[in-house]
């Protein structure tokens, strides 16, 4: 047999059973269904349905929210399914589909929160269009119920269900770029926070570098987001202290010299032992024009003149703190008592800040 000999076609009854009832024109024709006969099968009223360009679903049914995210996906990037070998003996799963695997594309936007499970995204069925993130240079048109989103640079995407999904932070900003209600934009970015999802400072890098920050109602709402994340870090930073029996320290305070310059504030400062930690929950403000790294340049200069004085700073990120609590105690801890063998500091006011 050469490459011109036309396959034997398999029975409809199998592909309708086959590869979660969806397959590409590619794939129909390896199982030697050619174009002409997939079109002819899901004109009006046929048996099946083509769901987008070149993906077919083998049955009439309205297809169900699972097999439109496979449909984008397949629409959006090759499909790699995994055949049994010829000859090799069936196994007792080999009547169950097997997974695609997709290569270069990603579900996104609020089907991606979706998934992630977010409460305030909507229900997938709910959702007209889908929005699956391909590279900048693929050539490639929205259709059906497939949204493209271009990007310069793929983020490593998150496997949900046996799905490729994007990040929360990336899906966050895909999500609010085509939203205009401050009301919506603001439960997201809250719920990403309070349930854990991911920290604000990812959140603003993204919708940063979408250039999503000069709108009114995004700004409103990273305010809400930033706020909310701190408010997050400094109670995770309390139960730290309370859990694994820290001293009690002073909380949120200004440290000063006695008649001199302001040093900066601390979030938990241990007067004797001259050891102060600061919660790390940098990320630009809209409208400050400050970036990251200019953030970064102030906590190190503030660092580096409380130590000259003889403080112990531990500097501690609120992901460290939610995901390594005893490990950072356990860092306090060290520091706390290593302090007896440090030269005293100098004397500081602590006053609320």
């Amino acid at each position: 047999m050469n490459h011109n000999t036309p396959l034997s076609p398999r029975p409809l009854s199998h592909l309708a059973e086959a590869h979660r009832r969806l397959m590409t024109t590619a794939q129909l024709r390896a199982h030697g269904i050619p174009a002409a006969e997939a079109n002819e099968q899901s004109r009006a009223g046929g048996p099946w349905q083509q769901l987008l360009p070149g993906v077919f679903l083998l049955h009439a049914a309205p297809p169900t929210s699972e097999e439109r995210l496979h449909a984008v996906l397949m629409y959006a990037t090759r499909a790699r399914h995994r055949e049994p070998a010829p000859g090799v003996p069936a196994q007792p799963t080999a009547r169950q589909p097997h997974r695609p695997v997709y290569t270069e594309a990603m579900i996104t936007g609020l089907a991606a929160l979706a998934l992630h499970g977010f409460t305030s995204a909507p229900a997938l069925p709910s959702l007209e269009a889908i929005d699956v993130l391909v590279p900048r240079m693929r050539r490639l048109r929205s259709a059906g119920c497939a949204r493209i989103v271009r990007t310069a640079d793929l983020p490593e995407p998150e496997p949900v269900t046996g799905l490729p999904v994007a990040p929360v932070p990336r899906a966050l900003a895909d999500a609010v770029a085509r939203l205009t209600d401050a009301a919506t934009v603001r439960r997201l970015l809250t719920e990403a926070v309070r349930g854990g999802h991911c920290e604000p400072a990812a959140v603003v890098r993204e919708l940063s570098e979408g250039r999503l920050l000069g709108r009114r109602h995004v700004v409103d709402a990273v305010d809400s987001l930033l706020a909310e994340g701190r408010a997050i870090a400094e109670d995770r930073l309390y139960r730290m202290v309370r859990e694994y029996g820290l001293p009690d320290p002073v909380w949120n305070v200004d440290l000063r010299l006695p008649g001199g310059p302001h040093l900066g504030g601390v979030d938990a400062y241990w007067p004797q032992p001259a050891v102060a930690v600061e919660l790390d929950t940098r990320a630009p403000r809209p409208g400050e024009g400050q970036d990251e790294d200019a953030q970064w340049s102030q906590y190190a200069r503030k660092r580096e003149h409380l130590e000259r004085l003889g403080i112990t700073v531990v500097h501690i990120t609120p992901r460290k703190l939610r995901d390594a609590p005893e490990q950072q105690a356990a860092v306090v801890r060290t520091a706390l008592m290593a302090a007896a063998d440090r030269d005293p500091a100098e004397y500081v006011v602590a006053l609320p800040r």
